[in-house]
């Protein structure tokens, strides 16, 4: 399949007699956002450079340099890309998809499964379905069926007044309001908050919190921003009590994590 430039302007890839599609992006100056959509083949979205941000399953869902966000058949989904990105797209047919998630997911992506999408992508749209192509094919999927999961997934609860506060606390990730301040805001008790929040996301309100605080780290990381810029949009007092939280949460100081991403390795590996 060729380089895309405009994501915008690719055809419909239900419509391509082939199970298994991959193309590249690259060089998007300013960046692209793709409103809700679904296909009926799964899709993964890697990227080698730059950030994407997905909304999909009621969650939103952050792809930093190096990993890979995988969507099921059939699942709507917008999809917003940071300027520069650069990446590949996979399509897969629900028929081979049966080894693959069956919910949307971040996963890592290890160094065969890059080459392997890599590869595939030069492969002309009609590729034959017999000989080298398919066998990469197949390995290919059998590949991404065994990659290592990642935790850059908000989900985002549907009570509209948790909504509304989850909405306000994006725009304005420096906010440190407390959860009573947060409850007596969007009109409910504290225990309702707690009870709700745990029963729509699966997180309790200082994890979910810190779930947000970890993807807009890595998207902002992501567009170059050093830690010092990071710590203060989350409204951190000071650079080192931020670095201690993303290292609890991710296993390495955000410098060093962000290093052994564009190198194409997993943090700690």
């Amino acid at each position: 399949m060729p380089i895309f430039n405009d994501p915008t302007a690719m055809v419909d890839p239900d419509t391509i007699p082939r199970q298994v599609l991959a193309f590249g992006i690259a060089d998007v100056d300013n960046g692209f956002e793709l409103e809700a959509h679904s296909h009926a083949k799964g899709q993964l979205m890697m990227t080698m450079r730059g950030a994407l941000t997905c909304e999909a399953a009621g969650g939103l869902w952050i792809v930093p340099p190096q990993c890979a966000i995988w969507i099921p058949g059939d699942i709507l989904h917008s999809v917003k890309a940071s300027p520069s990105i650069e990446g590949y797209s996979l399509l897969v047919d629900p028929a081979m998809s049966s080894t693959l998630p069956e919910a949307c997911c971040t996963v890592s992506v290890t160094p065969l499964l890059r080459e392997l999408v890599i590869r595939c992508a030069t492969f002309p749209i009609l590729y034959p379905e017999t000989g080298m192509e398919t066998k990469l094919v197949s390995l290919l999927v059998d590949e991404l069926g065994m990659a290592p999961l990642e935790k850059f997934h908000l989900p985002m609860p549907e009570d509209r007044r948790l909504r509304t506060m989850a909405e306000e606390m994006i725009s304005s990730p420096s906010s440190r309001l407390t959860v009573g301040k947060w409850a007596r805001r969007i009109g409910m008790s504290e225990r309702t908050l707690h009870r709700l929040l745990q029963k729509e996301t699966g997180l309790s309100f200082s994890r979910w919190r810190q779930q947000f605080q970890i993807v807009l780290s890595l998207q902002l990381l992501s567009k170059g921003e050093t830690v010092q810029n990071v710590a203060t949009e989350l409204g951190y007092e000071s650079p080192a009590s931020f670095v201690t939280m993303f290292k609890k949460s991710l296993g390495s100081p955000p410098a060093r994590y962000m290093i052994a991403r564009q190198g194409g390795q997993r943090p700690g590996a």
